[in-house]
């Protein structure tokens, strides 16, 4: 616990560094010398906060997402992003807007959320028709359906001139997070709240059907519950800010090879270590073209991507 605390501090430091690194020059010298009215006060009120909220809260979020979907298919190379769910929310924003352009925005993350759970649920169906000879089989299943839904997302949008749209959900970026566009990651949060009180049973469905039933669990329904989850907390974060690949498969592997595979006790490390990655990874978009920003989505992929092959590399791997 002393150990969880320390990095939750640390990742409490650097988002009081993220308020004050932007294009607007803002000192915590002139934040507290002027006024409420005065345009720094705004700043921060408008952008910075509501930024490094929004950054916290995907990071959270979609790292727990990605430690439920790996316990439930049992297979440590899966995320949202390589079993469907990000590229069928993406198409459900699409279908959405080409319907209905002007809905709200909780509308539309339903919708989306509707198409994830979809896709993913589709995903399973397939895993459980196909023999399984490797441990790889089932990221390129996930991968290939995803190329099903991202061709036929990227066809209609190409036939509706919506192509600069769907590029805004596909890559990650905080730049245009503000005050009143952020607000649907706080479900995301309610929903990380909600797979840690039910850590136990995805532990346990974790360890396969026979086991679960065995234990008196209803298996189809903790698995039900968690696709729930997932799906509901990607199309939040894919209606907010967009995807962020890699995330859900880089922190929990790495917090697995730290605290072990118990759900409860890893719940709280991923959330904080998810939080602190696409911190650290939108510190670095900001900073390094300053004042020009790199999206986020771009950042983690380039890290994310390097640390992924270390995870493959690592001579005592136990991935699979």
């Amino acid at each position: 616990m002393p150990k969880l605390l320390l990095a939750a501090l640390g990742v409490a430091l650097l988002a009081v560094l993220s308020l004050f690194v932007g294009a607007t020059d803002l000192s915590p010298a002139a934040l507290f010398s002027s006024g409420p009215e005065s345009e720094a006060m705004r700043v921060m009120l408008a952008s910075r906060i509501p930024r490094t909220a929004a950054v916290l809260l995907s990071g959270m979020a979609m790292g727990v997402s990605g430690m439920i979907m790996q316990m439930l298919v049992r297979n440590r190379f899966v995320e949202p992003g390589t079993a469907g769910t990000v590229e069928s929310a993406s198409l459900g924003i699409l279908v959405v807007t080409l319907l209905a352009p002007g809905i709200d925005l909780f509308v539309k993350m339903l919708v989306a959320a509707l198409f994830a759970l979809s896709g993913t649920a589709l995903f399973l169906a397939i895993l459980r028709r196909i023999p399984l000879r490797s441990v790889l089989m089932v990221p390129l299943v996930g991968l290939m359906l995803s190329g099903i839904f991202e061709s036929v997302t990227t066809f209609f949008a190409y036939r509706y001139d919506l192509l600069q749209s769907l590029n805004a959900w596909i890559v990650g970026d905080f730049s245009g997070v503000l005050r009143g566009r952020y607000e649907l990651l706080w479900f995301a949060l309610a929903l990380t709240g909600a797979a840690y009180l039910a850590a136990d049973r995805f532990t346990v469905a974790g360890m396969g059907r026979d086991f679960t039933t065995g234990l008196g669990l209803n298996y189809r329904r903790v698995v039900s519950f968690g696709l729930i989850i997932v799906s509901m907390v990607t199309a939040a974060v894919v209606v907010t800010v967009g995807t962020i690949p890699f995330l859900g498969l880089i922190v929990p592997n790495l917090v697995s090879m730290t605290v072990g595979d118990n759900v409860r006790r890893a719940v709280p490390w991923v959330a904080v270590v998810g939080a602190g990655f696409v911190l650290v990874c939108d510190l670095i978009g900001r900073t390094v073209r300053y004042p020009y920003e790199i999206p986020v989505g771009t950042v983690v992929g380039v890290v994310g991507s390097a640390l992924f092959l270390y995870l493959l590399l690592r001579k005592d791997s136990s991935l699979g």
